[in-house]
C-alpha cells in the first residue's frame, strides 16, 4: 500500500469527537428537524464531493432537507463545514471523527446516510449505516474491489434495505434524451458502441496529485472515473455486462516523461517544487479559495497534500486504457480512457439494425474542489445525430440543462432530497446498478494484470440485474431498408 494509503487507514481509526461543532445538542437538532417535517441527513467525509450535498441542504432543499451530523478524518474540515453552515442560514451539524460513525448515528439520528470518503472506505460505512438501520446514498463508485461489492449486496440482502449511488451523470438531460431516443428504437437494437473518453491535461493530470493516484484507494481511472461511463452504457443498452478484455498502460504521467519536459524532478509537490516555474503543470493550491479552504488549511491535522507531484514514480494507476465489453444484450463496446487529452469530453456511437446514433460533449476545464462549475458544457458543444441506414442524417435538437455536470446534478438532487417524479427511464441507480458498473472497471484491472479475458460472474457471482425500462431487442421485426440507387 501507498504511503497515502497508509495514512488514509490510519486516520479512519481516529477516536474522538470535535469539540464545538454544534450550537445545539444532537438530539435537539434531529428532533427540530423531524418536527419541521424534514428528512434528517448525515454526511461520513467532507472533502470536495460532498460539499454539493451540503449546499443542496442548506439552499434549495432546506423545506425537506437537514444536515444532522459531519463525519471525517480531518478535524479542520469539519470545523469548516460547520462554518459554512452557519454562513448559509443553518443549524451547523454535529462534528465527529471516524472513530465515532456509530455514535454520530446514536446520538443524530439520522434517517439517511450520505457517503463521501475516499473510495475503497465507501463499503465499510454504506454497510455499517444499513445495519444500524440508516438509509444511504453512496458517491460513485460504490466501491472499489468485488469482494467489497459483495458485502454491499450481501448486506442489502440481509437487512432488506438498498442504497442509492449518486449517478449524475445519468441526470443530465442531453443524456437522458439519448436513453429515450434508443428506448424509441430510432436505431433499432443496438448491436456494438464505440466509447472514447478523453480528460485534458487540466482535470487528467489532476488525478495523480490526489489519493485517486494509489489504486488501492481509488480503483484506478478504471474504477473510479470509467464507473461513470460503464455505468451509461449499462443504463443507455438496459444491459448488464458479461465479460472483459482490456489493456492498459501509465507512459505520460511517469517520471521519464518529466524529464523527456526538462525537468529534473520528480517533486514531492507543487507548493515546494524548485522547478515551479518550469512546469505546466504546477497547481496553486494556495490562488484557489476552495482548494485552499478545504486542503492547504488542514493539511497540518492529516499531512495529506492534494497537490502531490504528477510525475511521483510511486502512482500507481494507468493514464491510458482500451477496453471490451460484452454484455448479455449481445451488444458489444469498444472504450478508450486517456488521461493526457488535447480536451475533454466524448464521443460515442450506438451501431443499430436501423442506422447509427451518434453523441458527443465537450467539458468545460476545471479541478475537482475548486471554485468552478464541475463538467459544465455549451450549447455548441453537445450534439446529438442520427443516421439511418439509407437516407439523409438529422441533428436532433439537444435538450440542455444548467449547472454541475451538464445540469444532471440539479436533477439527480432535487430526487435524492424531494419527491421522486415518474422516470420512465429509470434514472434512479441502486447497489445491482452500482456493482455491475464498478464490475467492468475491476475486471479491466484484472485483465491489465492477466492479460486474460474476466467474465463478471467469477467476480459477482448470481449478480441480479437491476430494474431498466425495456428496450428493442432481437426479436423484433426491422424494416427493410430502401433500395441504393446510383447518384
Amino acid at each position: 500500500m501507498t504511503d497515502i494509503g497508509k495514512k488514509l487507514t490510519r486516520r479512519t481509526l481516529v477516536k474522538g469527537a470535535v469539540a464545538g461543532g454544534a450550537l445545539a445538542s444532537a438530539s435537539k437538532v434531529a428532533a427540530q428537524a423531524q418536527a419541521m417535517n424534514r428528512k434528517t441527513h448525515a454526511i461520513v467525509g467532507v472533502g470536495s464531493r460532498s460539499r454539493m450535498y451540503q449546499a443542496a441542504i442548506w439552499a434549495e432543499h432546506k423545506a425537506t432537507s437537514s444536515l444532522v451530523g459531519i463525519c471525517d478524518t480531518n478535524p479542520g474540515r469539519l470545523a469548516l463545514v460547520a462554518r459554512r453552515a452557519s454562513e448559509a442560514g443553518a443549524t451547523p451539524p454535529r462534528t465527529y471523527l471516524a472513530g465515532d460513525f456509530d455514535k454520530m448515528i446514536r446520538e443524530t439520528k439520522p434517517e439517511v446516510v450520505i457517503v463521501t470518503t475516499p473510495d475503497a472506505f465507501h463499503e465499510r460505512y454504506i454497510v455499517r449505516a444499513l445495519e444500524l438501520g440508516c438509509d444511504v446514498v453512496t458517491e460513485k463508485p460504490m466501491t472499489t474491489t468485488a469482494a467489497m461489492a459483495r458485502r454491499i449486496l450481501d448486506t442489502c440482502a440481509r437487512t432488506g434495505k438498498h442504497i442509492r449511488v449518486s449517478f449524475n451523470y445519468r441526470y443530465a438531460p442531453f443524456r437522458t434524451q439519448v436513453k429515450e431516443l434508443l428506448m424509441a428504437g430510432e436505431i433499432g437494437d443496438v448491436l456494438s458502441v464505440d466509447f472514447h473518453w478523453l480528460l485534458n491535461t487540466t482535470h487528467g493530470a489532476d488525478y495523480f496529485r490526489r489519493w485517486h493516484s494509489s489504486k488501492a484507494i481509488s480503483g484506478g481511472l478504471m474504477v473510479h472515473k470509467a464507473t461513470h461511463h460503464f455505468d451509461l452504457v449499462n443504463w443507455w443498452l438496459s444491459a448488464n455486462p458479461v465479460s472483459v478484455t482490456a489493456k492498459g498502460k501509465r507512459e505520460f504521467y511517469t517520471p521519464e516523461m518529466a524529464r523527456r519536459f526538462g525537468l529534473s524532478g520528480p517533486h514531492e509537490r507543487c507548493l515546494t517544487c524548485p522547478e515551479k516555474a518550469q512546469c505546466g503543470f504546477y497547481l496553486d493550491i494556495s490562488a484557489d479559495r476552495g482548494l485552499k479552504a478545504l486542503y492547504l488549511d488542514n493539511e497540518k491535522y492529516d499531512g495529506y497534500f492534494r497537490d502531490q507531484c504528477v510525475w511521483r514514480p510511486e502512482i500507481d494507476i494507468e493514464d491510458n486504457m482500451n477496453v471490451v465489453v460484452e454484455y448479455d444484450t449481445g451488444a458489444q463496446m469498444s472504450y478508450s480512457l486517456n488521461a493526457n487529452n488535447a480536451w475533454e469530453g466524448y464521443m460515442i456511437a450506438f451501431n443499430g439494425t436501423k442506422g447509427r446514433l451518434e453523441h458527443s460533449q465537450v467539458e468545460s476545464v476545471y479541478v475537482a474542489g475548486g471554485d468552478m462549475v464541475q463538467g459544465g458544457v455549451e450549447e455548441d458543444k453537445v450534439k446529438t445525430r442520427i443516421y439511418p441506414l439509407r437516407g439523409a442524417p438529422r441533428d436532433i435538437k439537444v435538450r440542455l440543462g444548467q449547472g454541475g455536470h451538464g445540469g444532471g446534478d440539479a436533477v439527480m438532487l432535487a430526487e435524492l432530497f424531494g419527491t421522486a417524479p415518474s422516470d420512465p427511464t429509470f434514472r434512479a441507480a441502486n447497489e445491482l446498478g452500482g456493482a455491475a458498473s464498478i464490475a467492468v472497471g475491476i475486471a479491466a484491472n484484472q485483465c491489465f494484470k492477466t492479460g486474460k479475458a474476466v467474465e463478471i460472474a467469477d467476480l459477482l457471482p448470481g449478480l441480479k440485474k437491476p430494474e431498466l425500462p425495456p428496450m428493442p431487442t432481437r426479436k423484433d421485426k426491422v424494416p427493410m431498408p430502401p433500395k441504393w440507387v446510383r447518384g
